[in-house]
């Protein structure tokens, strides 16, 4: 036990920080990690998607919904990483983590323009009585409608600007034709 607290501490210490790939762990089966005693320690926890193999849809408000649920119930404790601490994994602890806390993560003065805006006004997201909680637990990737990067629009009204969506998903279908006559 106290080996455990040692190492989340040096973790800490040395200001490691851990990117938590929730979704994946559990379609692998590969256990929990243990978040809440690490965030406790001081360790700086991100969110990740890992990849298509073992997170099939790469939702980072999945991963938010997902850990923040998941570590409640694990230890049975409804007030352990709560919704706005799950948005700040998946923003500023990310950015921070990866030495990028100065230029993203958060809306802020000298930060780059990195912005995602939603349509609030939909039937599951009715009413808001708390704006955490409703990102974390209730918002769909299907409700984003704009999506900024650096200043610049890369999704607009729920598309992406920068490719064709339909080119895109047509050749998606035909590899998985092809794949699917082998």
């Amino acid at each position: 036990m106290y080996g455990l607290l040692i190492k989340r501490l040096i973790l800490a210490d040395r200001k490691v920080g851990v990117s938590h790939c929730v979704e994946s762990n559990l379609k692998l089966a590969s256990g929990f990690a243990p978040v809440p005693k690490l965030l406790r320690a001081g360790v700086k926890v991100g969110l990740g998607t890992d990849g298509a193999a073992s997170n099939n849809d790469l939702s980072i408000l999945g991963e938010m919904s997902t850990a923040s649920k998941l570590h409640k119930a694990v230890a049975q404790d409804a007030t352990v990483v709560d919704s706005k601490v799950a948005l700040l994994m998946a923003t500023l602890n990310g950015a921070d983590i990866i030495g990028l806390g100065e230029k993203v993560g958060s809306i802020k003065t000298g930060k780059k323009a990195d912005l995602v805006i939603a349509d609030l006004n939909k039937p599951h997201l009715t009413p808001i009585y708390n704006i955490y909680s409703h990102l974390a637990y209730s918002m769909h990737p299907s409700d984003i409608e704009t999506v900024m990067v650096n200043g610049k629009v890369l999704i607009e009204n729920g598309r992406p600007t920068t490719i064709d969506q339909d080119d895109v998903l047509a050749k998606a279908k035909s590899w998985q034709n092809k794949i699917k006559e082998q």
